[in-house]
């Protein structure tokens, strides 16, 4: 046992470095190019950001691993070398929330400040917001700790009489327990509602920063979650729907062409009126919302060019490029279809073991538990996949949004083309949302995560939280996700699917303040 145990420390080290050399290389191959060679603390953020994001997901499948490898001990000290995984939930969740309100933003700050200033006035700017932050959140946190920083158990006071150890084991309606001859012998069975009380105890503040960022995390989470588990696998379909059947002639890329430069000197033109009104300080809403406007037409311009190329493939390697392109859009069919059954059997197990009550079926926990039985770490690796599809669902749901909506700004990850900006918001998301993904995988899956310490923080205590229980008791955000799944799902049927390769071009008119 324990040299099973030295193993699992061992797996945890190396997936540990593993993780931190893909962050950087995402880095290296998403930066754009104008950030290379500088701006290396975003950059260090990102990369820790997106360490501590991924290992907080991979931490629940090592729970889970953790626990199994002590299953056969009689008590928990048996087992030598155990991972502390409450411990480590605890740090890995306080630095989460670190980065999400106070890092993240100061690097944001400092990275978007007027490049004509100097490093100390940009560091002294980004200084001024994010200690104003941190002192709100300090006494919100604070009054809020002291207040409502207590759990409400629902327990039962039973007591029952002693017997002799039977010689024999046999229950029935009759004799439902080991009884004796006093008049509580089965009161642990046989206890009314009545007995009922609730016990009350104050949290620890680390535990309740971590539920108040939950509840943060849950509520972004059951929206861009709900929207991105239909989107990221219908887009991927609908994009080969809409796909291009065939190369255009030379003169249609021509005609093509021209539309495309004349929407580009419009997207010009507002960007250059709107960068004048910036300076001369008439930043009202009406002056953001045309910034909103000028990204989306920007981008759709981009994608427009991009589906240009597709069409009419030019060089000496023409015709192997359209081949690719094809191959291209035969593996997005391929992977909405593969995402599209785990989408479904995600809703399928949070309305069959959530919603309904008592649950119909174990579901999905019964298939991990059948996958370990196969091979030790298959059902683990299946539950660690599991809960990283909902995090592409998130970053899906936000970027469908972000163009739809006006009050969502836009931050696009491209290959070899994302600003530092861009790539701090999404890895800021991406954190506050993991934690979020953990407390939902945790209740999901808690038939097959049972006993970890994950469910002793995300399942009794934050369940148990003054003022918050009842967000959880009633479904309020698993609920949520499903409509919100199922609403894109129709929009997705209705509007998007059989539309034509050609997006529709916007007006390339803006309304200009002045």
């Amino acid at each position: 046992m324990g040299d099973f145990n030295l193993a699992l420390v061992i797996i945890a080290v190396v997936v540990c470095v593993l993780v931190l050399l893909f962050n950087v290389y995402l880095l290296i191959n998403y930066q754009h190019p104008d950030d290379a060679n500088q701006a290396y603390f975003p950059k260090f953020v990102v990369v820790f950001g997106l360490f501590i994001a991924a290992i907080s997901i991979l931490m629940l499948p090592a729970d889970v691993a953790n626990r199994q490898a002590c299953r056969h001990a009689i008590y928990n000290g048996a087992c030598n070398l155990t991972l502390p995984m409450k411990e480590l939930w605890l740090a890995v969740y306080i630095i989460d929330a670190v980065l999400v309100f106070f890092v993240i933003p100061f690097a944001m700050f400092y990275y978007e400040g007027d490049q004509d200033k100097s490093m100390g006035k940009r560091i002294k700017s980004a200084l001024i917001w994010v200690v104003t932050t941190a002192i709100v959140c300090a006494l919100l946190l604070g009054i809020l700790y002291g207040l409502a920083g207590k759990v409400d158990f629902s327990v039962r006071h039973l007591s029952s009489d002693t017997t002799n150890f039977p010689s024999n084991w046999d229950f029935s309606s009759g004799q439902p327990c080991i009884g004796g001859s006093g008049a509580r012998a089965c009161s642990a069975y046989t206890a009314n509602t009545s007995s009922e009380k609730t016990w009350t105890m104050r949290t620890t503040f680390p535990e309740y920063v971590v539920a108040l960022a939950t509840i943060v995390g849950s509520v972004l989470f059951s929206i861009f979650g709900g929207v991105g588990i239909a989107s990221l696998p219908l887009g991927l379909i609908a994009a080969f729907i809409r796909r291009p059947k065939a190369v255009i002639t030379r003169s249609q890329y021509i005609k093509e062409a021209t539309e495309l430069g004349k929407r580009a000197r419009e997207v010009k033109k507002a960007a250059d009126g709107l960068r004048q009104e910036e300076k001369s300080g008439s930043k009202g809403r009406k002056w953001r919302k045309n910034v909103k406007a000028v990204e989306k037409e920007l981008l759709q311009l981009e994608e427009d060019v991009k589906l240009l190329e597709e069409m009419y493939p030019q060089g000496e390697k023409a015709e192997t490029s359209w081949a690719l392109t094809v191959l291209g859009y035969l593996a997005k069919l391929v992977l909405g279809i593969l995402g599209l059954i785990v989408s479904v059997a995600w809703i399928a197990h949070i309305v069959i073991y959530l919603l309904i009550d008592p649950p119909l079926s174990p579901f999905l926990n019964e298939v991990f538990i059948k996958l370990d039985d196969i091979w030790g770490l298959l059902g683990t690796a299946a539950f660690a996949f599991f809960c990283f599809y909902l995090l592409l669902a998130v970053i899906a749901g936000a970027m469908m949004l972000g163009l739809k909506l006006v009050f969502i700004t836009i931050h696009p990850m491209k290959w070899g083309a994302t600003l530092m900006n861009s790539f701090l918001f999404n890895v800021g998301l991406i954190l506050l949302c993991s934690i979020s993904v953990i407390q939902f995988c945790s209740t999901a899956f808690g038939y097959y995560a049972q006993a970890t310490a994950a469910q002793e923080i995300f399942g009794h205590t934050l369940e148990s939280l003054r003022g918050i229980k009842y967000l959880y008791k009633y479904n309020v955000f698993q609920i949520a996700f499903v409509v919100l799944a199922a609403l894109t799902f129709v929009y997705y049927i209705a509007f998007v699917s059989f539309q034509g390769w050609r997006r529709k071009k916007p007006s390339g008119k803006f309304q200009l303040s002045s």
